[in-house]
């Protein structure tokens, strides 16, 4: 199973060191250029680079670029440059899931009929899969780290994952 991801999922995983998961989850996972550098951009921004590690060192992640720009610019018109490239790329893959956590990106992806998963999602799966024991401390770590996460959605996660 192969995925395309966006941006924040991959620097939200690797702050809490759980970047590992969308390997284990997808075996291979593809990102735009635009992604490429945009964790680049906000790993050199962060005290920790978060994610540049994580990408540079991942074989199995591959950033490759989006062939249909006319399709991107379109979508420029909604969206950042990262989750336009992810939408098209995943389409141009024909990929099983898109990993995205942008609301305005999400809305887009049920629009064209797309399996999305987000960072919660991922942590929600991998519970399920056994291979993290608790979907809480991981939100938790998140919010403190600065990541969006409302309370309401990390207690709806958490009753989610039976904690």
């Amino acid at each position: 199973m192969i995925a395309v991801s966006n941006t924040t999922p991959l620097i939200a995983l690797a702050s809490i060191q759980r970047f590992h998961l969308l390997q284990r989850i997808f075996e291979e996972v593809f990102i735009p250029q635009a992604v490429y550098y945009e964790v680049m951009a906000a790993g050199k921004d962060r005290t920790k680079r978060e994610g540049i590690t994580e990408i540079t060192s991942a074989t199995w992640i591959k950033a490759i670029p989006v062939n249909d720009r006319i399709a991107v610019e379109v979508l420029l018109d909604d969206l950042d440059l990262g989750e336009s490239e992810t939408i098209v790329l995943a389409r141009e893959l024909n990929t099983d899931w898109v990993v995205m956590d942008e609301k305005k990106g999400r809305r887009k992806l049920d629009q064209l009929g797309f399996h999305k998963i987000g960072t919660v999602g991922v942590l929600l799966r991998a519970k399920e899969l056994k291979l993290i024991s608790s979907v809480r401390l991981d939100l938790e770590q998140l919010h403190k780290k600065g990541f969006s996460l409302s309370q309401s959605v990390i207690e709806l996660a958490v009753r989610q994952a039976g904690e």
